[in-house]
């Protein structure tokens, strides 16, 4: 039984084909299916909201920082895409995979720095050791400052993984215990199916939320190298 539990993060195939295929194509057929000449209800909402969020990643950044705007925000596009389209039934969740997150927050990060030491290398290694540092304790904290900054893309990629997984986890006890109980417990399955409603609309505010803290944790490593 606890194997079959992570079962939820194997692919599903139907006909040999990824279901997850569908799914990755319905954000296409809802942008082709606007008519982007015309506005309408559907093309004012997604304007506000890329507006919305856009503004408010870039609000920690200096005015040097703001043409990486677009590439934030279609970063921040993509995860949201992937998160929330993981909670359709039959579908496949890339961002429980370690493996993809750290795709997506190495080589970002590593960009943010790279930048800061092309641009400014003196201040860019100035972090690395604050001002006023004792001189004994400077070996120990050059140590720790370095190991804080590697550490940076592993704990963007663990955080996203682990709070998703965790979340999809749950969903699949508290559904098994739903259908568990539903012949001998008719009450205790209710209160599980409530809880379960309630958790799935917890879950879509969290992927929403983690694609938010995400793409913002590396808007804030960008302030810091420019």
């Amino acid at each position: 039984m606890a194997l079959n539990f992570f079962d939820q993060f194997d692919m599903h195939y139907t006909l040999g084909i990824p279901l997850i295929l569908p799914a990755l194509m319905f954000p296409l057929i809802l942008w082709i299916s606007t008519n982007r000449l015309i506005k309408n209800r559907l093309s004012a909402l997604q304007l506000w909201f890329t507006k919305l969020f856009t503004k408010q990643l870039v609000l920690p950044m200096n005015d040097s920082g703001h043409k990486w705007a677009s590439s934030f925000a279609t970063l921040m596009l993509l995860l949201i895409s992937l998160n929330t389209l993981g909670l359709l039934p039959y579908t496949f969740t890339p961002t429980t995979q370690l493996s993809m997150n750290m795709a997506l927050a190495l080589p970002t990060w590593l960009t943010t720095v790279l930048l800061g030491l092309r641009n400014q290398p003196t201040a860019s290694l100035g972090h690395l050791l604050p001002e006023g540092t004792p001189t004994p304790l400077i070996p120990m904290l050059i140590m720790i400052e370095t190991a804080s900054l590697l550490i940076r893309p592993i704990a963007l990629g663990v955080r996203l993984t682990a709070n998703l997984t965790a979340g999809h986890l749950l969903m699949q006890l508290i559904s098994t215990a739903t259908l568990a109980t539903v012949n001998t417990l008719a009450a205790a399955s209710s209160m599980a199916l409530i809880t379960l409603i309630l958790l799935s609309c917890l879950e879509m505010a969290v992927a929403l939320i983690q694609a938010y803290v995400f793409t913002l944790l590396l808007t804030l490593y960008l302030q810091e190298n420019i």
